[in-house]
């Protein structure tokens, strides 16, 4: 999977105010919320983003592939007829990776993908995603978002109302367990609290999904910069 962060070509492109719309559960705006998303993140840099994204898609891979070498296949090891002599050009043991049923020349054995990058370099990259999808208008607000049950029903007719057909995050303000069970059985769905989204996370799908109060406590969260 390709993921590419639109609306810059740069190594990094500055950041702005930007004022995005807030919606209720029946798709009408009932207000406005401007963010300043020079504080979420001053630049969006490319390459950190891409860092990211491999770490993650890297640390997903099961890394059990295997085949046998040629110690491993059934068979003798007896060479198959002596070297000179017969016509033939020269042969080992059956086991050979150049005969059918042999093992594999360059066999592959299981391996851990796993690795890590800075924990601030990967706390850096979830702003700068969020900031991306902010200012390329792929976030969508919405007041309040809760369930009394779980009910899918229910869940489709928010994302219809608010004209969301494509892939989407959900990012809620806190876990619930009702919201959860609503979305998980829709396709190209997924739904986190907003403490536990990252970058890849958020610039996998098409649009971002957030409450009004998820989204407030994110900025929350951004740490001050040191004046220089």
């Amino acid at each position: 999977m390709i993921l590419r962060v639109s609306g810059f070509c740069p190594e990094f492109e500055s950041m702005s105010s930007k004022e995005i719309p807030v919606f209720d559960k029946s798709g009408k705006e009932v207000s406005k919320l401007t963010v300043d998303t020079s504080v979420i993140a001053d630049r969006i840099s490319a390459q950190l983003l891409h860092d990211a994204v491999v770490m993650y898609q890297s640390n997903l891979r099961q890394g059990s592939a295997k085949t046998k070498t040629r110690a491993e296949v059934a068979g003798h090891k007896k060479k198959m007829y002596r070297q000179k002599g017969t016509g033939n050009a020269r042969a080992g043991h059956i086991r050979s990776g150049v005969r059918r049923g042999g093992g594999h020349i360059f066999a592959k054995q299981p391996r851990d993908w796993f690795y890590r990058l800075p924990r601030k370099a990967l706390q850096i990259a979830t702003r700068m995603a969020v900031a991306s999808k902010i200012n390329d208008s792929q976030i969508t607000l919405i007041d309040a978002l809760s369930v009394d049950a779980p009910k899918t029903k229910e869940a489709a007719a928010v994302l219809k109302a608010l004209s969301i057909r494509e892939s989407v995050l959900i990012a809620v303000e806190n876990y619930s367990v009702n919201l959860y069970k609503s979305f998980r059985n829709i396709g190209d769905v997924r739904i986190l609290p907003v403490s536990e989204i990252n970058a890849y996370e958020v610039l996998r799908p098409k649009r971002v999904l957030m409450t009004k109060a998820a989204l407030e406590k994110f900025v929350a969260s951004v740490p001050a910069r040191k004046e220089s």
